[in-house]
């Protein structure tokens, strides 16, 4: 990072990763943060609570104007941005027989849609401060699909594929695309007290703190994807390399026994 001041912009940034990537970014040198969420008195506690500067927008992203909003706070409070992170996101879970495409669609609207409108707007500040980054947080979901969450798998499906795309397009003008792919986080609204109470399953659970780790490497460090926990990737290698296998696997039941969380991996 350069002797300019470094503007990091994270959405979701009001609890869990988004929280913690804000803490996290708030060590590097010269580090500006904008945080973006709906909760404006938690944005504000955070921002008031870091030790670099930090300005906040409280705004739904699904909104229509929401994108121009962030866009406008962004050039008007900091005039560049060296890091866009799209870590907002939500689950609903519904197998698809009972919640049907409306359940696809809203998480479609705030996973996906609202992701890319967003770095549709800011691409041209980070073209501006090039060399830069996006780092897009997916899940293990974009990978392996589990039942009842059809809906939200659905939606980080398409934002990995749509991020690698996006890297090969604006790795030309300087702008870096990286993933991060979280799986199980213990956060407030999942303690994953069952499955850290298992030595079996202890595994699979990860941190915050772990995942901003994650948004470093795959930003400013330059990495392509990073699995949290890294375990992660080998089961996602299984389902590629053995689709019937993987079928079976997760047709057991611990398998349904892991589908009975709510709400998203990030």
């Amino acid at each position: 990072m350069s002797g300019h001041p470094w503007v990091a912009l994270v959405t979701g940034a009001s609890s869990g990763i988004g929280e913690a990537t804000a803490r996290r970014l708030a060590r590097e040198p010269r580090a500006r943060l904008v945080l973006v969420a709906r909760r404006e008195d938690r944005l504000r506690r955070l921002a008031d609570s870091l030790a670099v500067p930090a300005t906040y927008v409280a705004v739904d992203l699904t909104a229509d104007d929401a994108p121009g909003t962030v866009a406008a706070h962004v050039r008007e409070h900091h005039g560049r941005l060296d890091l866009l992170v799209n870590n907002a996101g939500a689950g609903w879970r519904g197998r698809f027989a009972d919640a049907g495409h409306a359940n696809v669609a809203q998480t479609m609207r705030l996973n996906f849609d609202a992701q890319v409108r967003l770095t549709e707007t800011l691409l041209p500040l980070l073209r501006e401060s090039a060399p830069s980054a996006i780092v897009n947080v997916t899940s293990v979901s974009a990978r392996v699909a589990r039942a009842g969450s059809g809906a939200y798998s659905a939606s980080k499906f398409a934002l990995a594929g749509w991020s690698d795309a996006l890297n090969l397009e604006e790795a030309p003008n300087g702008v870096h695309v990286g993933q991060v792919l979280p799986g199980f986080i213990q956060t407030e609204g999942f303690p994953a007290a069952e499955l850290r109470a298992r030595a079996v399953t202890r595994w699979m659970v990860s941190t915050p703190d772990r995942v901003a780790d994650a948004i470093v490497d795959a930003g400013p460090g330059g990495r392509a994807e990073r699995y949290v926990p890294r375990p992660y990737a080998l089961a996602v290698s299984a389902r590629w390399l053995a689709p019937p296998l993987y079928r079976r696997l997760m047709g057991g039941g611990a398998a349904l026994a892991l589908t009975t969380r709510t709400g998203a991996d990030d």
